[in-house]
């Protein structure tokens, strides 16, 4: 009986090593593969960008009484339109900053298990952080980095700063909402030019998500972004 006793004392306190061991590792070791897979990363993003003017297409000229279908005589100007070729998963795209929660991150392309724990990663399928429509990106709340993390300190008017191959990007808080994982609409495209950033909530658990919607107000698009939200629609 007391031998039986001592195993059974033995084996719940090993198990619960193991499972403090594990947890350890989910919330502070993953941090430490992160952060290295992020400054190789950066590093090598902000000299691809450096050399942009060799690979990016020409920037094209956008009639918008054309682009609207009205009539070409009253054209008061033509717009800029600088577009991307689409990436391979698992590339380094874009940096994304916000201030307010101390995010500084590069954005990679998909959002397979893989690839996130990389850092916040973009939606295949929907356009690119400074295309007109509604770019999305997510992440992780509370492992690899934790990009995340303090989502829930957002507010309306926030600002978020995404720099891509063709320059820097304004967003501003629009809308903040906590949806089901079922709730796929969150991804639909917009008119305009929209960046729609998703994550688990609350920490430490996959129940809901927590989504947050932001409109360029700032880039190199910003002016063609106000055609398409003209051509297809008012916005949200």
């Amino acid at each position: 009986m007391r031998r039986n006793v001592q195993i059974l004392a033995w084996t719940l306190i090993w198990s619960g090593v193991f499972i403090f061991g594990y947890l350890g590792w989910q919330l502070f070791g993953t941090d430490v593969v992160n952060a290295a897979v992020q400054a190789e990363a950066h590093e090598e993003l902000e000299q691809a960008f450096e050399n942009t003017e060799d690979v990016l297409p020409e920037v094209e000229e956008i009639d918008p009484a054309v682009y609207l279908g009205e009539d070409p005589g009253e054209t008061q100007g033509l717009v800029e339109f600088y577009s991307e070729e689409e990436p391979e998963t698992g590339d380094a795209i874009a940096f994304i900053r916000i201030d307010k929660i101390g995010v500084d991150e590069v954005i990679f392309e998909g959002v397979d298990r893989q690839t996130l724990k990389s850092g916040p990663g973009h939606q295949e399928g929907t356009p690119l952080p400074g295309q007109p429509g509604n770019a999305v990106l997510s992440g992780h709340r509370t492992t690899y980095g934790r990009p995340f993390y303090d989502f829930d300190l957002l507010e309306l008017g926030d600002r978020i700063e995404v720099e891509s191959a063709i320059g820097v990007h304004i967003y501003e808080i629009r809308e903040i909402q906590i949806v089901q994982p079922t709730d796929i609409w969150v991804t639909d495209d917009r008119p305009g030019a929209w960046l729609t950033l998703t994550t688990c909530e609350p920490k430490f658990s996959a129940r809901k998500r927590l989504v947050v919607w932001a409109e360029m107000v700032s880039g190199p698009n910003l002016e063609f972004a106000r055609l398409h939200k003209e051509k297809f629609g008012s916005g949200s």
